[in-house]
């Protein structure tokens, strides 16, 4: 295992969770329900899900596709969505 990809990844999703939709919606699931370790497992076994789905495909696409073709379909989409939300079509 390396470290330093482990503290990275966990930096860098840590910090583009926070304040997001999916938190948000926790927090107030958490109110609603009056059950947060239940609504902690539900949020965590789907983040985990999401995550693991994530690993999977982008191992499984670097089979075929070069890292290089792969970061600028990645960046192209960062950047349409970005058009989109400034648009208000998003």
């Amino acid at each position: 295992m390396d470290i330093k990809v482990l503290l990275t990844t966990f930096a860098l999703i840590f910090l583009a969770e926070l304040g997001d939709k999916t938190q948000l919606t926790t927090m107030v699931l958490a109110a609603q329900t009056r059950s947060p370790l239940s609504v902690f497992l539900g949020a965590a076994l789907a983040l985990a899900g999401s995550a693991l789905l994530g690993v999977l495909v982008g191992s499984a696409i670097t089979q075929v596709v070069p890292l290089r073709y792969i970061r600028l379909a990645a960046g192209g989409l960062f950047v349409a969505i970005g058009v989109f939300l400034l648009l208000g079509r998003g």
